[in-house]
């Protein structure tokens, strides 16, 4: 049996849980051109749930709730990363710091093919950016990845 997706959604939805996410949204607006959908407000001008999209994905966030859900900042950190595909990765890094991300890797040249950069958000979320600039076959691939571990292998030994 087929799932039952909304109309512009996809499989897989991420779900953000921030402090401020008025704040929040007005951040991604800024660093990432993000729309915003649909926003729930809680009592006391806290946001519930909100909608917002980015290209061609959807994304959710809400406030942070004790007991409930937790946020990067209570956390200390995030294991998860978004992966965002952008016309232009050294644009989109740039407008993403100047509005207020903290730039973890500068824009650079990847061995799979893709040119990419990463940002924290003042949220605590981590995001890499990329833009794709060659195709490289799955060989070729694999080469350079033995490479390059081979490389880290030495600096570390």
């Amino acid at each position: 049996m087929a799932a039952k997706i909304p109309e512009g959604y996809h499989t897989i939805t991420p779900a953000l849980v921030v402090r401020e996410a008025a704040k929040a949204i007005d951040f991604y607006r800024r660093a990432f051109g993000a729309v915003e959908a649909f926003r729930l407000d809680a009592p006391g001008g806290k946001v519930a749930h909100a909608e917002l999209q980015i290209g061609d994905s959807k994304f959710m966030l809400g406030e942070e709730s004790p007991g409930c859900a937790t946020s990067p900042q209570t956390l200390g950190g995030s294991p998860v990363s978004l992966f965002l595909y952008v016309p232009d990765v050294d644009a989109s890094f740039k407008q993403a710091v100047d509005a207020g991300a903290k730039a973890e890797q500068p824009p650079a040249d990847m061995f799979w093919g893709d040119r990419v950069a990463k940002v924290t958000d003042p949220f605590g979320h981590t995001w890499a950016m990329a833009t794709h600039v060659k195709d490289v076959t799955p060989e070729e691939m694999k080469k350079a990845a033995e490479a390059m571990f081979a490389e880290t292998q030495a600096h570390q030994g």
